[in-house]
């Protein structure tokens, strides 16, 4: 019996609105216990977690995993810092890019993938308030352009 090849547990929408995104990598995280149950019940936060390299180890902070309901003494710390698995190419290349100026390391979506927990980080650099807007306006403007068109075909 084969699983499914994907499944999208948990996406940070605000990563998409707050950053521009560049490359993109895959990794496995290093869980304890009763994590893997807890992500497979989709009770995942990524809204407020980045993701750090120190001593050629990534590392996420700040991802929320609720504990898991029958976890009773087993259960993990909510929030504690989790190690990503990278090759250490990788590493050293984001490492290198953290660096340059304004660029940062942004988890955007949590899925399993065969049965394992995989979380895709992306290079970001932060966008500033005037290019969020100028976003906002050209997604309403092609809205609106589509909504026209539409209604020209229908007469």
């Amino acid at each position: 019996m084969e699983m499914s090849k994907e499944k999208t547990i948990a996406v940070n929408r605000k990563a998409r609105h707050e950053y521009d995104l560049f490359d993109r990598y895959e990794c496995g995280l290093v869980l304890q216990g009763t994590e893997i149950k807890s992500i497979r019940q989709g009770k995942v936060n990524l809204k407020d977690s980045y993701v750090s390299i120190r001593q050629g180890q990534a590392v996420i902070k700040g991802m929320h995993i609720s504990p898991y309901a029958f976890g009773n003494r087993f259960n993990h710390d909510e929030t504690r810092d989790r190690s990503l698995l990278l090759h250490k190419r990788e590493i050293l290349k984001l490492d290198q890019a953290t660096r340059i100026k304004g660029y940062t390391l942004v988890p955007v979506r949590l899925y399993l993938s065969k049965g394992l927990a995989k979380l895709e980080v992306a290079l970001a650099k932060g966008r500033d308030l005037h290019d969020k807007r100028e976003n906002a306006k050209a997604r309403d403007a092609k809205r609106e352009i589509e909504k026209a068109m539409k209604s020209r075909i229908r007469n």
